[in-house]
Parts: structure tokens; sequence; C-alpha cells
């Protein structure tokens, strides 16, 4: 409350609304719904930072802040501040110099400084020397450096045992698991050095394969089929599982007319027309070009999410909750394509009789679902909810399950079965954990399984780049394949603009979630193979299968980089910037530090809506005042 002095006169002024939201839970932080004058004053537990005079904090009220900032991590003991990047995650904290220092330096160190990103909590320990032997910031700090020496030391160990119990299967330089291995390693080194250009890191596995097998360095031949088959199964597996998982079950009720919509009818076009010209154009038989068809037309939320987190952090299109669309669809889009494969190829390669062709498909889906959901609600009851080894648990036997499901589908001859149920137990399961307590956005299950694809990735697209051979390929079937990719991908975008009307977006925005929808990468990658391993060498049908695996892995080296380009330079022209009530969810992810589909927030529309209310109320109130 403030004195005005006037005519001599004291005026005491109608204080203002308050202005901090007690549901917000920030303790003090300002409500950012409330638009607030640049002569307010603020008090010393806030942070925000105001144009126009302010009241001035004192000595003890900055040591304070430090030394609640050096607790935090945002500060170092010694006073440097931890500058944080917003288009990357929020626990990813980087030193960085100020913006007129970084004027000033060179490329190689800007480059070296993107490369010692910091994502611990916990202040660094390192020798008295360390500094004056490694300066920052051109050589790794010393958590890192002994991170890599403790891993490096652990797969060199492995290694041994591996050999001792094996023998020359893992010696070099000839043996099989001696080339995985080495093959994996280079994989993620190579998609770690493209993800620094804000490509997909799956690119660069994709062509550290593809590079390794044609220097000679490693040799993927048919001798690898069988592991390469059981492989390229354990990473679908994976998939599932958290496509399953991403399947959040009261966005989806929410969204589920449109979601259904935008997903399967785009979908039936792109494969429908892929089907079509390969059937003409790269002569293949209706059953290929129909499998080649399916594996086309899913959607690779791998390349997606890390776009479209960087434009979740600047608030762009989350007022309608585009970034959920997007992910709901594409998770929906590859779990189709992954059934429907499955049950066209135990269709083709089938020895049984004409009914049991017939019955085939019907049983696959009734089964799979019917599956999933048993094991989904065994899984929500055992074990106890309140074991303590209750997450470990869960989480293993989701996993079991998913392996059951697909191999044991596989082996009783209805393949399109197992990767419905891994979809159904996956989704089944969470929507029991989510009211037993589990955070649908945040929980153990969702973190385990992002872990293990990161296990499976470099396995999965270093293997699948070296299946391809150069001086095999024919260069009109790779000038024909990425003509069919090209035409498909526009007709997908066409299509999906078209059938998105009514779906409160405007044109500007079908058009950037109908780019989004057309990067490949993980069904192709784990589906491209498949053919290979089940037709005779030497076969009109071996050439057919390589063809579908030529088109798979061209359609992720056209798609996958051109889509995280077009999402990163359209997205700030044809999504609408929200001002959002207040910042992410993953500013609360305490325990988890690399890049996730959780980090997209599921209720922006609703929160865009609150504070729209909420505005019109302050509006009203303030017109009476």
């Amino acid at each position: 409350m403030s004195d005005n002095q006037d005519n001599g006169a004291s005026v005491v002024q109608r204080p203002l609304p308050r202005k901090f939201g007690v549901s917000e839970g920030l303790h003090g932080y300002e409500n950012l719904i409330f638009d607030s004058a640049k002569s307010r004053k603020i008090s010393t537990a806030s942070n925000h930072i105001e144009k126009g005079p302010v009241r001035k904090k004192s000595v003890l009220h900055k040591d304070v802040e430090n030394s609640v900032a050096v607790i935090n991590g945002d500060i170092k003991p010694n006073g440097d501040a931890y500058l944080r990047s917003r288009s990357e995650s929020c626990y990813s904290q980087t030193q960085c110099p100020t913006i007129e220092e970084e004027d000033n330096r060179s490329w190689w160190y800007i480059f070296c400084i993107k490369c010692r990103s910091n994502d611990e909590h916990k202040p660094p320990w390192q020798p008295w020397f360390w500094p004056k032997l490694c300066p920052h910031p051109f050589f790794p700090s010393y958590r890192q450096f002994t991170r890599i020496v403790s891993l490096i030391l652990i797969g060199i160990f492995t290694w041994c045992v591996l050999y001792a119990i094996v023998g020359e299967n893992a010696a070099p330089p000839n043996g099989k698991l001696y080339q995985l291995i080495l093959l994996s390693i280079s994989a993620h080194i190579g998609g770690w050095l493209m993800s620094l250009t804000t490509l997909p890191g799956l690119v660069g596995m994709l062509f550290t394969g593809l590079l390794f097998q044609n220097i000679n360095v490693v040799n993927i031949d048919d001798s690898f089929t069988s592991i390469t088959k059981n492989l390229s199964h354990m990473a679908l597996v994976i998939i599932l599982v958290r496509a399953g998982l991403d399947l959040d079950p009261t966005a989806l009720k929410r969204l589920k007319f449109t979601v259904m919509r935008l997903s399967l009818i785009p979908w039936l076009v792109e494969a429908g027309v892929t089907a079509l010209m390969a059937r003409y154009i790269l002569n293949l038989t209706w059953k290929f070009a129909s499998l080649l068809g399916v594996i086309v037309a899913a959607v690779a939320p791998a390349v997606i999410v890390p776009c479209l987190f960087r434009l979740r952090a600047k608030s762009y299109g989350v007022a309608k909750g585009i970034p959920t669309l997007i992910i709901a669809v594409a998770s929906i889009g590859d779990s189709t394509s992954v059934a429907v494969f499955g049950i066209m190829k135990s269709i083709m390669f089938s020895e049984l009789s004409l009914t049991s062709v017939i019955l085939q498909g019907p049983v696959s889906i009734l089964g799979g679902i019917g599956f999933g959901i048993l094991w989904g609600l065994l899984c929500s009851y055992a074990p106890e909810r309140n074991d303590p080894f209750v997450s470990p648990l869960r989480i293993l036997l989701l996993l079991a399950g998913g392996m059951a499901s697909v191999f044991g589908s596989e082996l009783v001859g209805y393949g399109g079965a197992g990767p419905l149920g891994c979809v159904t137990s996956a989704f089944v399961a969470l929507t029991f954990w989510s009211k037993q307590g589990w955070d649908v956005e945040d929980n153990p299950a969702a973190t385990s399984f992002e872990i293990f694809w990161m296990i499976f990735q470099p396995i999965l697209f270093g293997v699948t780049g070296a299946r391809v051979r150069l001086n095999e390929l024919d260069r009109d079937t790779v000038f024909m394949a990425v003509g069919i990719l090209i035409a498909a991908t526009i007709i997908r975008i066409l299509a999906t603009t078209a059938v998105s009307v009514g779906c409160r977006l405007n044109l500007k925005e079908k058009v950037f979630v109908a780019i989004c929808w057309m990067c490949k990468a993980m069904v192709q990658a784990a589906l491209g193979p498949v053919c290979l391993s089940l037709v005779a060498p030497n076969s009109i049908e071996y050439e057919y299968a390589r063809k579908m695996l030529t088109t798979s892995i061209l359609s992720i080296l056209v798609t996958a980089p051109t889509g995280a380009l077009l999402i990163t330079i359209l997205g700030p022209r044809l999504l609408t910037k929200a001002n959002m009530l207040s910042l992410p969810e993953v500013r609360r992810r305490k325990r988890s530090h690399h890049l996730s589909i959780r980090d997209l927030s599921i209720r922006d529309e609703e929160e865009y809506n609150n504070k729209q209310n909420i505005d019109g109320v302050v509006q009203e109130v303030s017109s009476h005042i």
C-alpha cells in the first residue's frame, strides 16, 4: 500500500489483485498469466526480471541466493554460473561463455563447448592437476573421462568373458560377436557425432554401418541371418512396448476420433500408393509390394520427438495439443504397420491349409489383443503395488511378456498376434499403473525402455546399414525407389491435410503435422531385412527381398534428415507461439537426463484453455475496478 500526496491530502490506492497462483506450486514465483506493470516492485524471493525501476537487493540477500543456487547446482562453489540451453533438455547444463565472449571464440571452441554438456546435479570432483593437464573445454572433464574409461574396461572384460565362453565366434577380426560389438560401438559414436549437427543420430548410425561394410571393416553376410533376425525381433519388442507406453489414456480418450482418423487414413493412402508404384515400377509381385507398402507407411517418433521438443521449449504449437497429436498418431501408425506386416508375412510364408490362412488374420488380431489385455492386467496386480521391488518386477514382467508374445507367435505361425500383444499389454498396464499412483508422463517403466532402446538402437541401425553393399546396388533401382518414396510422401501430405478437416487446426498447422509424419526410421530398420531371412538365396524372391531392403533403407536416408530439417525450419513459421501458464513438466524430472517422448506435455491444450478463461475473468474484474 502506498501513500501519494495530492494537494496535501493522502490518498490510499486500492491494492492490485494478487498475482501469484497457489495451484502452480511455484512458491513465490510470478504467475505468468498476468501482465505485470513495468513499475511493479518484486520481492526478494522472486527471480523474475523486469524492465524499469525495481527495488535493489542487499548484499545479504545476494549471499542467501548464491548459497541456494550452489545447493541446486545452478552456480559452482567458485561463483561461476551454468548457463542452460533451452533447445536441449532442461537438465543438460552447459558452462558457456557470454555472448560477447562467444563472438570472439573460434568454431573449434564452440564445438568443444557443445560436446562438454554437463548433465549431473552433484558438483564434480577432480584432482588438482587435471585442469592444468586438460584445460576446459578442449578436453573432457574428469568425470566424463573416468566414465569413458569405466565403460571401456567393462566392454573389454565382457568381451574377454564372451571369448572364453564361445571361443572363435568372439575372436577378432572375423568373429561374429566381435564384428557385431565393434559395429554397435562405432554406430553409437557415429550417431553421437551426427546428433551434434541437430540431425537425428540414427542417420549417423545407419551411415556408420554402411561405411564399415563397404570398406571391409566388418563383413555382415548371410551367415549373420539368424543373429540379426533375433536382434531385430528384440529391438521390435522395445519399439512396440515404448509405443504402448506413449499412448496416454487421458489424451487418447480426449482425441480418440481425431487420432484414429489421422493415423489410419493417411497410413492406408501411403501404403496403397507405395504398393501400387512398387508393383509396376520396381516389378515386384503384389505380395512383396504390399509388404513394402506396409513397411514404408510407418512413422518414426525417434526423429520427430527431438525436433518437437525444441519447438515445445519455445511454446510453438502447444496451445492446441499438436505435440500430443503427432506422437499419438505416430505410435498407432507404427503398431498398425508391425501388426499388419506380421499377419501378411505369416500368410505369405506359411504352409497351412486355405482355411487356416483365411482364419489367420482374425485369429491373430483377436489373439494378440486378448493376450495383451490379460498380460497387462497381470502386470497391474502382480507384484503388489506397495512391494519395495515393484518397479523392477513390473519392468521385467512387461519385457518378458513382450518377448514371449513376439517370439511365441512366430513359433506357432501367427506372427501378427505378437506385435499387437506387445502394444496392448503396455497400454493396459500403464492405464492401471496410472490409477495406482504412477505418473503417466514419468514412470520407471517408460524410463527403463528408453534405456533399452538406447542399447538396441545402434545395434539395429548399424546392422541394417551394413546389409547394403554399394557395389551390388542397381542404379536404376535406387532412382526408382527414391522416386516412389518422394511421390508417396507428397501424396500422404496432401491426404493428411484433407483428412484433418474439422480437427480445429488451421491450414498451416495441418501442413506441419503432415510434414512431421513423413519421417521414417525404426520400423523400416526392424522390418526391412526380415524377408531376406525367409527366402532362399539366389532365387527371384531373394531379389524382391533385396529391393524391399534397399527401399526401406533409402526411406530412412531420404526422409529422416529432410523431415528433421523441415520441422525445425518450418515449425516457427507454421505454428502459433502460445503464452504458457507455467514451465514444462520436464523441469520436475529430477532423475531423467536424456531426451524423451515424455518431455512433451500432454496437458498443454487444457492449460491454454484455462489460461484463456482466467484472462477473461481478470479483464472483467479489472473493468469493474
